[in-house]
C-alpha cells in the first residue's frame, strides 16, 4: 500500500497559564498543549544526574527505562511524595486541578535514544504502533490520522487529554513527572485500578457485551453474520458517534 507522509502539527507552546486560564479556555478544547514559564521548583536546573545518583540511587546501563510504582504494586499507586520524598521536595506541581481528582505522579528516568511505544493511558490493551514505520496493512486508516508534534525542554510541561494516543523519543538522557489526573468522576473508575490504565467502567461492559454479541453472531451463516454486524456498526455510529468529529 502506498504510503502518503502528512506533515506533522506543532503543539501550541503558551506561556505562564494561569489556573483560571487553563480550565476556561485550555482544558475544554481537548487539545494537547505545551506550557511554558510555570514555577515547577528546583527540579528543572537540580535534576542532574549527579544528583539523582546520589538521591535515589543510579543505574549504569546503556539504555534503560525506570519507572516508580507503589510500595504494593497491586495495591498503590504512584506517588513521587511517598516513593521519593526527598525528590518530592523539588517540585512544585501546578495545581490545574481539584485535589480529588488527582490519581498519580509517576517519576520516569530514559537514557538518550530511547523511545516508548504509542498508547493511550486507558484501556486493558495499548495499541503498540510505530509512527515512523506504520504497518499500513494492519492499520489502513493510518494514513488520515494527524500527527501532533513538540520538543519538550527543562521546565516544559505537555499536557495530554485523555484518549490521545502519544509516544515519547529521548533525545539525551531525561528526567520526568507525569501526573495524572481524573477526567470523569471518581465513582466512573474501577477502585482496583492502580496504574489507570483500564477502561471506564461503563466502557469495560459495553465491551463485555459486544464481545457476547460477536459470539451469538457465530451462531448464524457468514451471509448473515456478515449483514447484521454491518446493522450492529451503523447502530453504533448513529447512537455514539460524535457529529463533530473528522
Amino acid at each position: 500500500m502506498e504510503r502518503r507522509e502528512r506533515a506533522a502539527v506543532a503543539v501550541e507552546r503558551l506561556h505562564g497559564v494561569t489556573r483560571e486560564r487553563f480550565l476556561r479556555d485550555i482544558y475544554p478544547r481537548r487539545m494537547p498543549v505545551v506550557l511554558t514559564g510555570l514555577e515547577l521548583g528546583t527540579c528543572t536546573t537540580k535534576w542532574t544526574t549527579d544528583y539523582l545518583s546520589q538521591a535515589e540511587g543510579s543505574k549504569e546501563d546503556e539504555k534503560y527505562y525506570l519507572r516508580s510504582v507503589g510500595e504494593d504494586v497491586r495495591k498503590d499507586t504512584a506517588d513521587i511524595r511517598k516513593q521519593f520524598p526527598i525528590l518530592a521536595e523539588d517540585v512544585n506541581i501546578p495545581e490545574y486541578f481539584e485535589k480529588e481528582q488527582f490519581f498519580s505522579s509517576v517519576f520516569r528516568i530514559s537514557s538518550a535514544g530511547l523511545q516508548l511505544w504509542t498508547h493511550y493511558d486507558v484501556g486493558t490493551k495499548s495499541e503498540v504502533l510505530d509512527v515512523d514505520n506504520p504497518d499500513l496493512q494492519k492499520y489502513p486508516l493510518f494514513v488520515k490520522a494527524k500527527r501532533y508534534q513538540c520538543v519538550l525542554e527543562a521546565g516544559d510541561v505537555l499536557f495530554i487529554p485523555a484518549l490521545w494516543f502519544h509516544n515519547v523519543l529521548s533525545e539525551e538522557f531525561g528526567v520526568a513527572l507525569n501526573v495524572f489526573w481524573k477526567h470523569l468522576p471518581a465513582e466512573s473508575y474501577d477502585k482496583t485500578d492502580t496504574y489507570g490504565n483500564k477502561d471506564p467502567m461503563a466502557a469495560s461492559r459495553a465491551i463485555q457485551i459486544l464481545d457476547r454479541a460477536l459470539k451469538t453472531l457465530e451462531e448464524l451463516p457468514e451471509e448473515y453474520r456478515d449483514f447484521y454486524a454491518r446493522r450492529m456498526v451503523l447502530r453504533i455510529q448513529e447512537k455514539a458517534y460524535r457529529n463533530d468529529y473528522g
